[in-house]
């Protein structure tokens, strides 16, 4: 229901019901304000948002009121330019600003910073106190934020996400008054995997980046391009920001229907390994480096030995579809082992097929009842579980507005809302950091999470099923908007099959999040290929002599032994990364190619959306994009991004979807390219001599519509998937984004980035192929996933390794005990020697074995493992 408001003069239509702050940025009309935040709602502690309301037609005189504690209803009319609203607007902020220093120059938040904008806004621009300020001790919150308490102007938002959105505890409010402090009961690193969005969150410079600290440079000197996060299958939307040729920060860049305003650390400062020492920026020959054109004659002499390729699911759709062009799709591998391979192309089937809607991030956040089958989300899928701790505070929300609460006024609803929680069913090996917000754990191994997930859809269907299923049957069955999140982490296709079965019983008002295990591991499975233990064979059956990995540390995606037969199979390897792996050490011949942040490409997401990423720096000589080496190399011939991507479709007409992922090229708006450098950049650079001297003029971008120099679109005038930042006339924080916004939370205007392959019944759904027995009488192996060291590129970027745990191996005690095993006992896998200490773990499932993903554990399929003693 929308209603008519006057604002000013204008008429506008509005939501009912949303708060009149809302109303007022969502139609471009600026309101001062620091407290509310799009995702946090209203509280009114800031005072900043003052506008004059009137009752009627007849009231003349009105009154002062807070917009984002008013409602808007229809027929009420507003001023935001009022006298006296403005002059109020102008004094609190002069009252915020008593404590504040004058360290504009020395804060990395200048330039980009919401109080700065908010200032201006108000027209404050004398200091008129001339007593001592109030000054506090800053914090060590650990590496990846610094924490500056005296520029705080106490608008709670930071606790606010911290602890209510993201379910921290480790951060807190200290004090009262005017001396409230923000931080920690102690020094000590901030332990949510959400910390980093502080930096985004805090409306000054409380918060900041520390890497950015440490490698500074001021938000009018970067150029930004639009990402994707590299680091897992949600497929979060970046703006990745370069200076003088290195990515210096990663923000959060808004997507309605996936990231909305927040990041996972992973994803924040895991795309930072592309500055990371382990870069690979020589070609080698036997680990000598050479020259590039004795690397490349030596790899071409490879391939026309005749060779296979295995690709990578952290490379790009385009550089996969190159290197199976080049060596042709027979020998075409996927890079993982031949479980994952297998069990991610079913996953493919099943969303083609569609027994349930995808669920998007935004619709997680509205289902009414949850069951997760095995995923640990907050370390394979981190902005999911985030997502899923705002599902949980469904029933809560629905009782608050039963008693008449505006959904806005967050910390109403809070009270309102009694601590009701929407169901939400958790059914995994280890304890689980979503713990706290499940109305039911169940720690079981794999297979039992598959057996409990069929008796779920037995119990569905009508048939005899133990109670506990019955009881989750029924609630599902009750919802309106029931959810199933399965996965691929425990690497059992019986799990997936399980969460299928539950959403067809449930039937269309069912949804279905199934997480493949990396960034493009669902486009890698659209071009087919088996696994690495099948590459092996090839290579063992003389099906070819030789062998190109494409971005892709083996060892940590299959099992050695494979990997191991696969080197003494090939009479060749050619390796081709951005970073120096294993792989490439030991490869015959190994080329370095551009990373995600140097080149343009399509990441396919766990939903099934095409994203495009594109570069932020200017890619090197020595490291092209991997499908231009692979090109090089014989691949094709295509000089640009939209060449190769109008062959994949004309190669895989069900990929045409791919097309839609991002204007091509050729698109141009009312001032041409689109703009990666701010409008200040002129200003402050030498850059301006562009035109007039070549060394100064930036080379084209043949590969997107983008300019590497400042010359060109900006702000409202850009699509959406080629926003390079929010920045509008007076506006310059992360906060610019409700501009951009159809409505506050919602789409993009023009629509959210990406393009959906996939859609509900695009295919029939095949049966399932049977299972093969687990042999061995050992418990289950089944991964521990970390969010800050879940992958060879999230390792590789500092700030994540300063946040990595030790690799860990965990034993429940009874299933210790019953091996004779000690708590930090040396202990055996299969006769291999575990890096990690034995840790006993009471809260583990009985009957398996927990284990550090990686170099500890690469990843395969579920199997049972003889634990004992080390000898």
């Amino acid at each position: 229901m929308s209603v008519r408001i006057e604002i000013d003069g204008r008429i506008i239509e509005a939501k009912a019901g949303d708060d009149l702050l809302s109303v007022c940025l969502s139609h471009g009309i600026d309101v001062p304000y620091f407290c509310w935040h799009g995702a946090l709602g209203s509280l009114g502690a800031c005072r900043q948002c003052a506008v004059r309301v009137y009752s009627g037609p007849d009231d003349a005189t009105g009154k002062i009121v807070m917009s984002c504690m008013t409602p808007a209803t229809d027929g009420l009319r507003v001023s935001v330019a009022d006298p006296e609203a403005s002059n109020f607007r102008a004094r609190v902020i002069e009252w915020l600003m008593v404590n504040h220093p004058h360290d504009c120059p020395v804060c990395e938040e200048a330039g980009s910073c919401h109080l700065q904008d908010m200032t201006v806004a108000t027209g404050h621009n004398e200091r008129r106190y001339r007593f001592d300020k109030r000054t506090h001790r800053n914090q060590d919150l650990g590496p990846l934020l610094t924490h500056e308490m005296n520029r705080c102007i106490a608008c709670y938002r930071c606790t606010r996400f911290y602890r209510d959105y993201a379910g921290g505890r480790d951060l807190d409010a200290f004090g009262a008054h005017d001396n409230v402090y923000f931080g920690r009961a102690e020094d000590g690193v901030l332990e949510s995997p959400f910390a980093g969005n502080l930096a985004e969150v805090c409306p000054t410079g409380v918060f900041n980046d520390k890497g950015w600290s440490h490698d500074y440079a001021r938000k009018w000197d970067m150029r930004a391009a639009p990402s994707i996060c590299p680091h897992c299958a949600v497929g979060c939307n970046l703006f990745v920001s370069e200076r003088d040729g290195r990515v210096r920060r990663v923000q959060n860049r808004y997507h309605g229907a996936l990231n909305g305003y927040f990041l996972c650390d992973r994803g924040r400062f895991g795309p930072l390994h592309v500055v990371s020492p382990q870069r690979f920026t020589a070609p080698q020959i036997a680990g000598a480096v050479v020259s590039e054109h004795d690397a490349v004659v030596a790899a071409r002499a490879a391939i026309e030995q005749g060779a296979i390729g295995i690709g990578s699911p952290r490379a790009s759709l385009e550089a996969n579809y190159a290197l199976r062009k080049l060596v042709g799709a027979e020998r075409f591998f996927a890079g993982v082992s031949d479980a994952e391979a297998k069990l991610v192309r079913r996953i493919v089937e099943i969303l083609r097929a569609g027994p349930g809607q995808i669920a998007t991030l935004s619709e997680i956040e509205a289902c009414d009842a949850v069951l997760v089958l095995g995923e640990d989300l907050t370390n394979v899928a981190p902005r999911i579980a985030l997502s899923l701790r705002q599902t949980a505070r469904g029933a809560e929300r629905a009782l608050a507005t039963q008693k008449g609460v505006a959904h806005w006024l967050d910390q109403a609803v809070r009270t309102a809302g009694e601590g009701r929680r929407s169901p939400i069913v958790l059914a995994t090996p280890a304890p689980d950091a979503l713990d706290d917000v499940a109305s039911l754990s169940l720690r079981l191994d794999p297979l039992s999470i598959a057996a409990f997930g069929d008796a779920v859809a037995t119990a569905l269907a009508g048939g005899d099923a133990p109670n506990k299923a019955v009881n989750i049957a029924n609630v599902l069955a009750a919802s309106e908007r029931p959810l199933i999140i399965a996965g691929a982490s425990l690497g059992a296709a019986q799990i997936v099959e399980a969460a299928a079965a539950i959403v067809a019983a449930l039937g269309t008002k069912a949804r279905i999040v199934l997480i493949a295990p990396e960034a493009n591991s669902l486009g890698l499975a659209l071009l087919g290929g088996d696994g690495v233990e099948a590459a092996a064979a090839a290579l063992e059956a003389d099906v070819a002599r030789n062998v190109i990995v494409l971005e892709n540390e083996l060892f940590e995606r299959a099992p050695r032994g494979a990997v191991d037969r696969l080197f003494a199979a090939a009479t060749t390897v050619v390796a081709l990364d951005a970073l120096t792996t294993e792989i490439s050490a030991r490869a015959d011949v190994a080329l370095p190619v551009a990373a995600f942040s140097e080149s343009a490409g399509t990441f396919v997401n766990y939903e099934g959306r095409a994203q495009r990423f594109f570069a932020a720096v200017q890619p090197q000589e020595y490291a092209p994009a991997s499908w231009r080496r692979l090109a090089a190399l014989g691949a094709g011939d295509w000089a640009t991004l939209d060449a190769i991507i109008k062959d994949l479709i004309a190669d895989q007409p069900e990929l045409v979807g791919v097309v839609g992922a991002a204007p091509d090229a050729s698109c141009s708006c009312a001032h041409g390219k689109i703009a990666r450098a701010p409008r200040p950049l002129s200003a402050h650079t030498a850059d301006d001599r562009a035109g007039r001297d070549p060394a100064a003029t930036p080379k084209p971008d043949p590969d997107s519509p983008l300019s590497f120099g400042m010359e060109g679109a900006r702000g409202a005038d850009v699509p959406a998937a080629l926003l390079t930042g929010y920045e509008t006339h007076g506006l310059h924080s992360a906060n610019a984004v409700t501009r951009f916004e159809e409505e506050i939370g919602g789409p993009l205007r023009g629509g959210d980035p990406g393009a959906r392959l996939f859609k509900q019944g695009d295919a029939a759904l095949s049966p399932a192929a049977p299972f093969a027995p687990i042999d061995g009488h050992g418990p289950l192996l089944v991964p521990l996933d970390d969010v800050f060291s879940g992958s060879e590129t999230g390792r590789a970027s500092a700030l994540l390794a300063a946040r990595a745990p030790a690799p860990r191996l965990l034993l429940h005690p009874d299933d210790a005990a019953a091996l004779g095993l000690a708590e930090c006992a040396s202990v055996m896998l299969d006769g291999v020697a575990c890096a990690a200490p034995l840790t006993l773990e009471p809260k583990l499932a009985r009957g398996v074995v927990a284990v550090s993903v990686g170099k500890l554990l690469p990843r395969g399929p579920l199997r049972r493992v003889v634990v004992e003693a080390a000898r």
